[in-house]
């Protein structure tokens, strides 16, 4: 089967701009631009990369809190119905939410409630983007994961907290984070960048600095994982995690976001994917 090609769609990428003069620019237009523009299969694919920030504020709104991430697919009413009866969620994630609605239902069976429901929940999501269609969005999801399990148990490690607790979903990686007593956990060999992110936890007092350097190991992966994609899916998934981190950091620290734009931009030469294809 072969990848959908969206030639025209990737090429209009490189056309946004980051007015010097705001503080941002609108992550959610792009979105709603290419979901407009990719076909039905691949704009699921597209809404479970942004069903994370569904998961997070799903999270949010059970425990209360007002935090909210602009990026998910659904708005504060939607979820809060979701909460209620999950219509609209991917089903792994729904099933989390029916088990913690009702411990004693039939989902529950499946479901460890006994954990915090936000471990439960984005293993939940990372179970489903493990099958998805997306080569891109399967390795993403991997490293993703891995990356926040590692930064989890550096944290945990150092004030003393469990480790156990602290670390979604199962695999090689998160059980070795849970076992060794090594200074890189015994993973220095499967993860290239893990001495980067224990570096980044532990050494950099600066809380706006060490997200930047964890932000900068998230833009080079998405980068390698999408080397050889051009103009599919998979370039644009990659796209849009940059994209992601591009508005986080335009809310955190406008100067850095528009680095940050800046060199999305930079790699996002339409002349260049075109030399490069043939």
């Amino acid at each position: 089967m072969f990848a959908n090609q969206y030639y025209c769609l990737v090429a209009s990428l490189k056309e946004y701009t980051l007015d010097s003069d705001t503080k941002g620019f609108d992550a959610r237009e792009i979105v709603g631009e290419i979901l407009e523009g990719v076909k039905g299969g691949d704009a699921r694919e597209v809404r479970l990369l942004y069903g994370y920030y569904d998961c997070e504020n799903l999270a949010a709104l059970r425990g209360g809190r007002s935090a909210w991430n602009p990026l998910g697919n659904l708005t504060r009413e939607e979820l809060e119905e979701e909460l209620k009866t999950p219509r609209r969620l991917p089903g792994e994630v729904a099933r989390v939410v029916r088990a913690y609605a009702d411990p004693e239902g039939e989902d529950a069976e499946s479901v460890d409630t006994a954990q915090r429901f936000e471990r439960e929940l984005f293993g939940a999501y990372y179970a489903a983007c493990a099958r998805s269609r997306s080569r891109f969005l399967r390795a993403w999801s991997v490293f993703d994961r891995n990356l926040r399990n590692v930064t989890a148990a550096v944290a945990a490690r150092a004030t003393g907290r469990s480790i156990e607790d602290s670390v979604v979903g199962g695999g090689d990686v998160a059980e070795q984070l849970q076992r060794s007593s090594a200074a890189d956990f015994g993973l220095r060999g499967e993860l290239p960048y893990i001495d980067a992110v224990i570096a980044a936890v532990n050494d950099e007092a600066n809380l706006v600095e060490k997200e930047r350097k964890l932000d900068l190991i998230r833009w080079t992966e998405a980068v390698e994982l999408a080397t050889f994609d051009y103009f599919d899916l998979d370039a644009i998934l990659s796209y849009l995690v940059r994209v992601n981190i591009v508005a986080r950091w335009t809310r955190l620290d406008a100067a850095r976001g528009r680095e940050m734009f800046n060199r999305l931009m930079a790699e996002l030469d339409g002349r260049e994917l075109i030399e490069n294809k043939q």
